[in-house]
């Protein structure tokens, strides 16, 4: 009911929903997996950008995640598709964060033969990241209803993370103690 249909916010209906389908997900996986990407990312960006610039920014990625998700469903046809999920806005967070802080250090657990703990420079982990989005929504392009997958939307909030990040890169908050 609060879900995003292509379909329905090309016609200005239900345009509300370009909002509260940010609000909802799939099952705690999710959740949980949008939950861990925030914490790991968000406050740094969110200090950079000060709370309310990072409020209005976070929601903007989220629509303009939206707005891709809509583009990709109408050039592959299929307009009917739900879309749930802050995984747009996030990957906003992830875009402003790799422009911000690209050197920064993430851990990441890799699993090659043994599990291993690996420092990565941002630049690397989210650029994987941002890869693999592109490469699959290029893939299923149209055929998110079988994936479950907005890889659209994830890239979509990442370039408009990027272009914040970029337009605040040289503005960051001064923290006063």
């Amino acid at each position: 009911m609060y879900g995003m249909v292509p379909n329905q916010v090309l016609h200005g209906q239900e345009l509300y929903t370009l909002f509260t389908s940010m609000f909802l997900h799939a099952d705690l996986l999710h959740l949980g997996g949008n939950m861990l990407f925030l914490y790991v990312f968000g406050d740094n960006v969110e200090d950079a950008f000060g709370h309310g610039r990072y409020l209005v920014f976070y929601f903007l990625s989220g629509i303009a995640a939206s707005v891709a998700f809509i583009w990709a469903q109408f050039f592959s046809g299929n307009v009917s598709t739900v879309a749930i999920g802050a995984s747009g806005a996030i990957a906003g967070v992830l875009g402003a964060y790799i422009v911000l802080y690209p050197r920064a250090r993430i851990l990441t657990l890799v699993i090659i033969g043994w599990i291993w703990i690996v420092p990565l420079p941002a630049i690397i982990f989210l650029g994987y990241w941002f890869v693999y989005q592109l490469l699959y929504g290029m893939l299923t392009l149209g055929i998110e209803a079988v994936t479950g997958i907005a890889y659209w939307a994830h890239i979509g909030g990442f370039v408009t993370g990027i272009f914040f990040g970029l337009l605040w890169r040289g503005r960051r908050r001064i923290r006063t103690l």
